[in-house]
């Protein structure tokens, strides 16, 4: 009887983690379905309303240095292509139409979570500084935030009346969110 019992608990048990397991899975394509790409490295960055923008060379970012991280970093200017800006395999990528450094704006600057990009992100802390490089000088910005978000939650890097800086990429399970980093000029 004690032996039917226990084998009765392990099929009680066995069937109990096949439903759990049911359910998890039945809740991830759920979420799924409600990010909008589930990976930065197969998708641009969407965007909107960025497009016919013209800026003054001499204020686009052209580097970007994250010294208690290590990250020393090239930006080029990413073009708005079929409302997504273009992201880089090599370097950092600005969004046209961003804000500008010593400028009222949302300054957006992105890389992949990968080796020799954006990966160290990954342990920034608030505080740490950030160094912007354009032809008319360096620009300092403190963290402030960091978050994690879906990559539907564009707001992010939708345009602000302050001076700000924005980076942007990927983390989570399967790069499944984006990182997202504030900074403020100093």
């Amino acid at each position: 009887m004690a032996k039917k019992k226990k084998n009765l608990s392990k099929l009680g048990l066995g069937i109990a983690l096949v439903v759990l397991g049911a359910i998890l899975i039945s809740g991830r394509s759920q979420i799924a379905s409600n990010i909008a790409s589930s990976s930065f490295a197969d998708e641009p960055v969407e965007i909107a309303g960025f497009e016919n923008f013209a800026a003054d060379d001499a204020k686009l970012p052209k580097r970007i240095i994250i010294p208690e991280l290590s990250i020393d970093l090239s930006v080029k200017k990413a073009k708005v292509i079929g409302g997504y800006w273009e992201v880089f395999p090599d370097s950092a990528g600005w969004g046209e139409g961003s804000g500008l450094p010593d400028e009222a704006g949302n300054q957006v600057i992105f890389a992949h979570a990968r080796k020799g990009l954006f990966l160290p992100l990954r342990k920034i802390e608030k505080g740490f500084s950030i160094y912007v490089l354009t032809s008319e000088g360096w620009y300092d910005y403190e963290v402030i935030e960091i978050k994690e978000v879906y990559p539907n939650e564009i707001e992010v890097i939708e345009p602000t009346d302050d001076e700000r800086l924005t980076l942007y990429t990927c983390s989570g399970f399967t790069d499944s969110k984006r990182l997202i980093v504030i900074g403020e000029r100093r």
